[in-house]
């Protein structure tokens, strides 16, 4: 069964959804990109407002509130990247319509039950809206390219491997010149889904090095260096010697990025790459109908799928008591979801676009999105 199939499986209304609006698409030349709103609609919509969350999006983002405009112009759109977690605690609290996270919501801290009370009872809608691969990134004197096993990769930043030469990277590297260095093992200070998903894939693909559990907030035990949202671990191997970090690959620049081993090859982290590792998980177990959500299967050995990345999220209700900020909150994600927004993400940031039938699929759950009585 592909995973489209299993989408449709697990959420046959939706699926049925998703044949209407494309059906509707198809005969109505006039409706746009946005999935079911029409020009016209999202041309009376007015108002400014603040949404904001994961800063790995932050490009994507900027392309995406930009872009709104030309659909919408007299609403004014802002993001905050204020990380994952700030994101989910100002749509909780409130002060967001929409918000997004690297991580879906769970209720290890009672997050999601908090979001369903922020829903007036409803579970949260929750669906991707990005996913790119998380590079490890590194600034390493002499050196251009850089492989690495997952039980390597987690004892660095465990900090169990502290030199650049030390055996299991040299057997990794044989062709590198590698310095006889301490390594310098940047990462997020402050609360992240970007930390979340890099230590969940460390949890269970490096269980034998890495010891911090999955964790948002990097553990203080493992020393390194830490720095504030993507922008500033980035900043941070750069301007720093014989370092290495872990950053959304959009947001890597000119540092090198390692090839990670997935079965019997060293994969780049490349959209493509990043986007192949949907096509062989599944969805959370937790999944209600209205949430998208996955677990990726972080020990695939498809030599295709780069098995670190970010798998981002868009969180909304499902019903808001304010008419108006259902229907921006709604057209607004209809937008990002579009082919037309999927591919300013990919040009602008990095990003893969989501494959089709997720696309749909997305795009049902977010139109069924109203306003209460």
């Amino acid at each position: 069964m592909t995973i489209t199939s299993l989408r449709r499986a697990v959420l046959p209304g939706v699926a049925t959804l998703a044949l209407a609006l494309s059906g509707c698409a198809a005969s109505n030349e006039t409706d746009t990109a946005t999935g079911g709103g029409s020009d016209t609609e999202a041309a009376e919509l007015s108002g400014q407002y603040t949404i904001g969350g994961a800063s790995s999006q932050e490009a994507a983002q900027l392309a995406w509130t930009t872009g709104f405009t030309e659909v919408a112009p007299d609403v004014t759109m802002t993001y905050e990247p204020v990380g994952s977690g700030g994101g989910r605690e100002s749509f909780i609290s409130g002060a967001y319509i929409v918000a997004g996270s690297d991580a879906y919501l769970t209720d290890d801290e009672g997050e999601l039950s908090d979001a369903t009370e922020r829903c007036s009872g409803e579970a949260p809608i929750e669906v991707p809206n990005y996913v790119s691969p998380i590079a490890i990134i590194f600034n390493v004197d002499g050196v251009d390219e850089l492989n690495l096993t997952p039980d390597t990769l987690g004892a660095i930043f465990a900090g169990e491997i502290t030199e650049w030469d030390d055996a299991a990277i040299a057997e990794e590297n044989p062709d590198a010149d590698l310095p006889s260095a301490p390594i310098n093992a940047v990462h997020r200070s402050d609360e992240s889904g970007t930390t979340e998903n890099f230590t969940n894939y460390l949890d269970v693909a490096a269980s034998d090095s890495w010891t911090g559990g999955v964790v948002e907030t990097w553990p203080n035990e493992f020393g390194g260096e830490g720095a504030q949202g993507t922008s500033g671990v980035v900043s941070a191997v750069t301007d720093g010697q014989n370092a290495i970090g872990y950053a959304d690959a959009s947001q890597a620049g000119d540092l090198g990025t390692a090839n990670i081993q997935v079965g019997e090859e060293f994969v780049a982290p490349t959209p493509e790459a990043a986007a192949n590792i949907l096509a062989v998980s599944p969805l959370a177990e937790s999944a209600e109908e209205n949430q998208l959500i996955y677990d990726l299967d972080y020990l695939t050995e498809e030599a295709d799928a780069y098995p670190i990345v970010l798998t981002s999220y868009m969180i909304a209700c499902p019903t808001y008591e304010d008419a108006a900020e259902a229907e921006v909150a709604k057209a607004y994600l209809d937008y990002v979801l579009s082919p037309e927004g999927q591919e300013q993400g990919a040009n602008e940031a990095g990003a893969a676009p989501l494959e089709s039938g997720l696309q749909e699929d997305a795009l049902a759950i977010v139109d069924t999105i109203t306003a209460g009585s």
